[in-house]
């Protein structure tokens, strides 16, 4: 999957980095990890259209099987009016009808079912996958940000407190 190769990317680039002198902080060129964001963004969209797909996939085989129904219901009607002046044929024609009808329901039911089944499998195979990025790559990924961002800020005070320092006694004469 192309979105794990990306954090993958990331991964290896915060690994891959130098560090900041006399830190353990990782100097890493912002307009990488923007890239690679960008793409990951591109790629969720794809995902979510496979998303949109299914659904619209399953409304699809829903309004067919309405349509196959209503049209069996239809022929079924239509056969049982013909027949309507002959009563061993008119009792032939509405236990054909309700047989018909029977198994219809039963194939609509069949086929709901199945749909449901199927798009829920996909969906759970999606949800796994998006469960998956969160806990092994974007979790993570944000610690590691956050610290580092952390460990910077605390770098850039102790050095402006070094400076503030340096100009204290540079300025009681103390250092020349």
């Amino acid at each position: 999957m192309k979105i794990i190769d990306l954090l993958q990317e990331i991964e290896d680039i915060l690994n891959t980095s130098g560090n900041f002198p006399l830190s353990s902080k990782v100097i890493v060129d912002p307009e990488d990890i923007l890239d690679i964001l960008h793409e990951i963004k591109d790629e969720l969209p794809k995902e979510i259209q496979q998303a949109q797909w299914i659904k619209d996939e399953r409304q699809r085989i829903l309004d067919e099987a309405k349509a196959e129904y209503d049209r069996t219901i239809s022929i079924a009607k239509e056969k049982a009016d013909q027949l309507v002046e002959q009563d061993d044929i008119t009792l032939r024609a509405k236990k054909r009808a309700d047989d018909i009808m029977r198994v219809t329901e039963e194939n609509v039911r069949e086929l709901k079912t199945g749909t449901f089944e199927y798009i829920d499998q996909v969906l759970a195979s999606f949800q796994e996958k998006i469960d998956d990025l969160n806990e092994n790559y974007a979790q993570r990924m944000y610690e590691e940000m956050a610290d580092m961002f952390g460990k910077m800020s605390s770098t850039l005070d102790d050095n402006r407190n070094e400076i503030r320092t340096l100009s204290d006694q540079a300025g009681r004469g103390d250092i020349e």
